[in-house]
């Protein structure tokens, strides 16, 4: 933990220095030209409290209040560029200043005097967007999920410690060489009025979600730079760090041998909790399967990890269901349409999952095993205890192998042989799982056009590696984002397969499947691809493209045929 936290430290003292912050840097500066000798500090308190609070509580905070998280964002510009206007017209500025310093802060009493700049920090700290690592990752992935503990909360902390340091300097300097000007130079008011346009502009910038074009552009310009932060956050200790912070470490010792040790006691394995459905059952509990051996199963259908893992899981149901043996799946939604029954249960006939599924819309039961991945086992002994876990695909035969142990020490007996189906486990690198709504956008290369308040888009020169880009119309939410006639989506991948979450927005809308600028054809189309065509059924999972096996850089363009289509993410096999 020692070791994350350094590594937390150091990532947020060199965030400053990377590419994706720099847009921002003006807003600090222009903050800094004004006010009293307290505005550095409390631009650096305002950034890293608002930071901190809105990192980890955004999803408690859009429950409770039931507000779009974008909200907050909105009126941080909307901050922003009225602090800019205060800056041009000086008698503004420090009423305007201390009037939001009582709104944000009113047990700050310290910071509302001299011009403090703690509510221009606080609005800052909301739309600071800085490069999305593995630990920041990490951080908002268990925020999102309200997996917030002790340990997030420190790593977060470091972060935001290391990032205030540097920071704070920034300012300073900033503030030192305003004051100086102010000494020597008689048009130094007028140069406050200029970055007073600059925070206005800025705002606009944030408002349009061009200042995410700026920073691609900058990452473009500098990808050896950019680069160099990477590696510091992929250091191989620290993603083993950040696997035990998520829980994907293999909290019971992994079983080799059949007559291997006992496994370990994890605890007793709670209760099923705020279930709304059960399907190929009634409703079950823990309580009515004392004396089976039972596969606690989370999962989604729309997940590529997770599908990859049924044919093992349904195998493991069909050899020992009558040993004494049972999968519960609980299906945890990632997106808003997997919360439909229906669509649960068309999931289910698809892969042909005849074992109890319960439909965990509400995270109830994800939260009491204190679950943070999917797809995530809990294997239960027939006396309710959990005797191993394991997060995410792989290690199969592992896992049958203590099914068996536990069925033997439940006295069942049994002829059959250990392996069910091929390990379907990528072991290579390939695109990473890409998600196209705006809450968790990345490796985002298009540029937003001006087109009277639709949002529009064009193609940059060149599509990075991993990145992707709309073309033409579309309407982007929070998780998906909404195609018309016309419009396009394109993507460089590296895999053998590519998968996609879609929406058809109505049954037999269509999309043109290009890879390499050429139509997919029988060498490179997925299973729901006919001459280069997706006819859409249902919300589901899509198979695009295959490689039949072979890793390779490729570019996948798709032209939308029909109004109303939704995307949601991309995955790679």
């Amino acid at each position: 933990m020692i070791l994350l936290l350094m590594f937390s430290f150091l990532t947020g003292f060199i965030t400053i220095l990377a590419p994706c912050i720099w847009p921002l840097l003006p807003i600090v500066l222009s903050a800094s030209s004004a006010g009293g000798k307290r505005r550095p500090m409390g631009i650096t308190l305002g950034v890293m409290t608002s930071f901190t609070i809105f990192t980890l509580s955004i999803s408690y905070l859009e429950k409770i209040f039931h507000v779009n998280p974008n909200t907050f964002r909105l009126i941080a510009v909307v901050v922003i560029g009225l602090l800019g206007i205060s800056m041009v017209i000086p008698p503004l500025a420090t009423a305007f200043e201390n009037f939001i310093n009582r709104v944000l802060s009113p047990f700050q009493s310290r910071l509302q005097k001299n011009g403090t700049g703690f509510a221009t920090g606080f609005s800052i700290g909301l739309v600071w967007a800085p490069c999305a690592g593995p630990i920041l990752a990490t951080i908002a992935t268990l925020a999102a999920t309200q997996a917030v503990n002790v340990k997030v909360v420190l790593v977060t902390l470091a972060y935001v410690v290391g990032l205030g340091i540097p920071l704070f300097f920034f300012s300073l300097a900033g503030f030192k060489f305003f004051a100086w000007m102010r000494q020597v130079n008689k048009y130094t008011g007028r140069i406050q009025q200029v970055f007073g346009v600059v925070m206005i502009a800025a705002a606009l910038l944030i408002y349009t979600n061009y200042d995410k074009v700026i920073q691609l552009k900058i990452l473009e310009a500098f990808p050896a730079y950019g680069n160099i932060f990477n590696s510091i956050e992929h250091n191989e200790k620290v993603s083993k760090e950040l696997s035990a912070l998520r829980g994907e470490q293999e909290t019971a010792t992994p079983t080799q041998k059949e007559n291997s040790e006992s496994l370990p006691d994890l605890g007793a394995a709670p209760e099923f909790q705020g279930i709304e459905h059960w399907l190929n059952t009634s409703a079950l509990t823990m309580e009515q399967l004392r004396g089976q051996v039972v596969l606690i199963d989370f999962w989604t259908y729309s997940c590529i990890n997770c599908v990859r893992t049924l044919p093992h899981v349904i195998g493991w149901y069909e050899k020992y269901k009558d040993k004494g043996f049972v999968v519960v799946g609980i299906h945890t939604p990632e997106f808003a349409f997997e919360k439909e029954n229906k669509n649960v249960a068309a999931a289910l006939k698809q892969f042909k999952i005849n074992y109890p599924v319960a439909q965990d819309n509400t995270y109830g039961t994800w939260r009491v095993y204190k679950n943070h991945y999917w797809p995530a086992e809990y294997l239960v002994d027939a006396k309710g205890r959990i005797r191993r876990t394991h997060f995410g695909e792989g290690r199969y035969d592992e896992m049958e192998l203590a099914i068996r142990q536990l069925l033997r020490e439940a006295g069942h007996v049994f002829d059959v042989q250990v392996g069910t189906s091929e390990d379907t486990t990528p072991h290579y690198d390939r695109t990473p799982e890409t998600y196209l709504g705006k809450s968790r956008m990345e490796r985002f290369a298009s540029v937003q056009e001006a087109t009277g308040g639709v949002q529009s888009f064009s193609l940059p020169d060149s599509i990075p590696p991993d990145a992707f880009a709309y073309e033409g119309p579309w309407e982007i939410s929070d998780e998906s984002a909404k195609a018309k006639n016309g419009s396009a989506l394109v993507i460089q991948f590296r895999a053998a397969k590519v998968f996609l979450v879609i929406g058809p927005g109505a049954k037999g809308n269509q999309i043109r499947i290009l890879i390499d600028g050429k139509p997919a054809d029988a060498a490179t189309a997925g299973a729901d691809v006919k001459d280069g065509q997706v006819i859409l059924d249902e919300e589901r999972l899509y198979h695009l493209i295959d490689l039949k096996g072979k890793v390779e850089t490729h570019l996948l363009r798709l032209e939308f045929q029909n109004d109303g289509i939704f995307v949601y993410a991309f995955t790679f096999g």
